[in-house]
């Protein structure tokens, strides 16, 4: 990824924003590894539940694998909104009308973007606002690379640097990862089902 001299990042014509904004959700490749792990983890709890007369009723269980499921499915379709005032991240209605409310600024609040280290070791990035509060960039949507030049026309700010949290193939991995889970999971059901 190769990003313009500092001299050239405020150029329009290197990062056009489309007129009504523009939209990155989050990366396909990860909803669908996430989505797929987390099936992967709970397909065959009510099979096992049911076999092992655990006392849980397996309805409440279904329930809240569902529940946390559609949770899942909530946090998951964050989406970043460029316009030409500023940046937002947003979720469905429902999502932010139960938990998740997302943030807005406009681009000249924004004066600084600060790198963060993980526990994992990774690196995380900051907005900071003129208020001194800083909002999590998000790193894991489609267009990454387009969405970090706007940042960098809109606000001057050098972004060379900024690099996506984890690359394509690591979910590559983990997909394949659960792929084979969900195989597993297959033999599991049958042979539970199988049971006297």
């Amino acid at each position: 990824m190769s990003f313009p001299p500092a001299d050239r990042l405020s150029d329009p014509a290197l990062t056009p924003i489309p007129p009504g904004g523009d939209r990155f959700p989050l990366s396909p490749l990860v909803r669908l590894t996430l989505l797929t792990f987390y099936l992967a983890l709970t397909l065959p709890l009510p099979f096992l539940a049911q076999v092992t007369a655990a006392s849980m009723p397996i309805s409440l269980l279904v329930t809240g694998l569902g529940l946390g499921g559609l949770i899942l499915y909530g946090v998951l379709s964050e989406q970043v909104i460029t316009t030409e005032t500023g940046i937002q991240v947003t979720y469905p209605a429902w999502v932010r009308f139960f938990w998740r409310k997302g943030w807005q600024l406009d681009w000249d609040q924004i004066k600084a973007l600060k790198p963060r280290s993980t526990g994992q070791g990774g690196i995380v990035y900051y907005f900071v606002s003129q208020a001194d509060t800083a909002y999590l960039l998000p790193m894991r949507v489609a267009g990454f690379a387009r969405l970090v030049r706007q940042v960098a026309a809109k606000t001057q700010i050098d972004t060379r640097d900024v690099r996506p949290l984890s690359q394509p193939w690591m979910y590559l991995i983990l997909l394949s990862l659960t792929l084979l889970l969900l195989l597993v999971d297959g033999w599991t059901i049958a042979t539970a089902i199988a049971l006297p």
